[in-house]
């Protein structure tokens, strides 16, 4: 009952974004620097109000609304994945949640991500350090109202307003997606040695970071990977680097190495330097059409009650948990890989 009343408390809003996934290969890069400058700096040159760039060892995913999607050529070198994806938000109609409770992904973990595994709904999480957004394909948000709007009170954002939204609004109503749920897959996790961390920056102060973000976004080289050799639970470390520009937020999520190149008292983080672990989900790419990949990590986190980040890119997850839980988590998601059944 307690967790009822916990989540009636929260509302979910369907913001006012339709956003594109794609990702840009490594040696593609130099075809897209002048777009992608523009929409991380000249956010006046561009009507673009959703932006999310990671580079990951494989590739750069962006994410971006249809407006920012226009400053993308088509190219050999960026993929598109074919949906409209629509962000979600979860947000506290009483009091913001008190700092002591988990952060993240977690709470959502239950009320949202779970559900929504249970009805086949694939997810697309975006982690920032201001919020959580949950991304669901256009046409699925119909299963997704149904299934969620017992727990909330959900909202559909149009032009700043909110407009409250109920499952008999669609008129295509439930469609059960697909059949009984499958196990999913248990996906391998990799852990590498980095530190990192979430941070921010007031906007106006963008432009006196211009040449380092420029230099660690561009021109960074991460140490080559040897792909030859096969993966092992702990790698040593790897090149991670999140910039996210959304409704006038921006969100920075880098490890400890990248963050000394940056002046120290423009970047600011939720508490006295907290530093991160990262858990990096996927032996193979994932791929869009696989659903519960999510929950896998954030399930037992929210068990465990341990804060999380989550960022989801093209070809791999990412959950970032407290340095001092790591060695919980690993545990916890060692022990869940040999639990199920193998068939």
């Amino acid at each position: 009952m307690h967790e009822q009343l916990a989540t009636r408390n929260m509302d979910l809003h369907i913001l006012d974004h339709r956003l594109r996934v794609t990702s840009i290969s490594k040696n593609g890069l130099v075809n897209f620097t002048h777009p992608l400058i523009k929409l991380i700096f000249l956010r006046n040159r561009t009507r673009c109000k959703f932006f999310s760039l990671t580079e990951t060892p494989e590739n750069y995913t962006v994410v971006l609304d249809e407006e920012g999607f226009k400053e993308l050529q088509p190219s050999e070198h960026l993929q598109v994945e074919s949906s409209i994806w629509l962000p979600l938000n979860v947000v506290s109609n009483g009091n913001a949640s008190s700092s002591s409770q988990a952060v993240g992904v977690t709470k959502i973990a239950k009320s949202v991500i779970a559900p929504l595994a249970q009805q086949h709904v694939s997810v697309f999480m975006l982690s920032t350090y201001q919020t959580d957004f949950i991304l669901v394909r256009e046409k699925d948000l119909s299963v997704v109202i149904s299934t969620l709007e017992e727990e909330f009170s959900i909202y559909r954002e149009v032009g700043g307003e909110s407009f409250p939204v109920h499952c008999q609004d669609f008129s295509n109503g439930l469609q059960k997606n697909g059949k009984d749920a499958m196990q999913p897959t248990v996906h391998p996790v990799l852990i590498p040695q980095n530190q990192f961390c979430v941070m921010s920056l007031d906007p106006d102060t963008l432009p006196s970071i211009a040449t380092t973000l420029i230099d660690v976004l561009f021109y960074s080289s991460s140490p080559k990977e040897d792909t030859q050799s096969p993966p092992s639970q702990e790698l040593d470390c790897i090149k991670f680097f999140s910039f996210s520009l959304i409704d006038g937020y921006i969100s920075l999520v880098m490890d400890t190495e990248a963050q000394r190149q940056f002046p120290a008292d423009l970047l600011f983080t939720s508490s006295s330097g907290e530093l991160w672990r990262m858990v990096r989900i996927g032996g193979q790419p994932l791929g869009f059409d696989e659903c519960g990949i999510v929950a896998q990590i954030s399930q037992p986190l929210a068990d465990s009650d341990i804060s999380a980040y989550y960022i989801s890119t093209f070809s791999f997850d990412h959950a970032l948990v407290p340095e001092e839980d790591i060695v919980s988590v690993t545990d916890m998601l060692q022990h869940q890989r040999k639990e199920p059944a193998t068939s």
